[in-house]
């Protein structure tokens, strides 16, 4: 007979490890132009149709900010250092 005390059993509801997402938001600013902001997002999030880019940008310009891209958290860190680069004014990432 096996004596089992020294093995661990997991808890199926606590093994799976959910890995962080977050969100990645442009804020508005004064000089950044509609163009830019659509062609920063049409080509640095995967996925961006040319249509959904500018409707971002208006929403940009008319509330102040946008969610431009949710996921991950390590995509959401590159997503965010790229728009940085491009000059686009970006919250902070915020983790979901």
């Amino acid at each position: 007979m096996m004596d089992n005390s020294n093995s661990t059993v997991l808890n199926p509801k606590t093994a799976k490890a959910k890995y962080p997402e977050a969100r990645v938001i442009v804020l508005d600013d004064n000089f950044n132009t509609f163009q830019h902001v659509a062609n920063c997002l049409l080509t640095i999030i995967p996925g961006m149709s040319e249509k959904r880019s500018w409707d971002l940008a208006v929403k940009v310009d008319k509330i102040g900010s946008a969610e431009v891209w949710r996921g991950p958290f390590e995509q959401a860190e590159l997503y965010h250092q790229q728009l940085v680069n491009k000059g686009l004014t970006v919250a902070p990432i915020e983790k979901t």
